[in-house]
């Protein structure tokens, strides 16, 4: 059996530790972090919703944070 070549084990240990590391055990954190940065980058964008976004971020974390601690409520029973 032939070894893979060193560079291709690193990448793919370099993806599988990023994976890891962002995904983990829930990956709708992953993509309501996302979801979370990318409403704050389009009002941040837009001159005059600036302050929207000061608001808004809070507000979307701890909507997250309450989605996940639901999540894993609903889990535990």
């Amino acid at each position: 059996m032939r070894s893979r070549p060193l560079l291709e084990r690193w990448l793919r240990a370099f993806g599988a530790f990023w994976w890891d590391f962002l995904v983990g055990d829930t990956p709708e954190l992953l993509a309501g972090a996302l979801v979370a940065i990318g409403v704050l980058a389009l009002l941040v964008k837009a001159a005059s919703l600036s302050s929207a976004a000061v608001v808004a971020f809070p507000v979307l974390v701890a909507a997250l944070l309450a989605a996940s601690v639901a999540r894993e409520r609903r889990a535990s029973r």
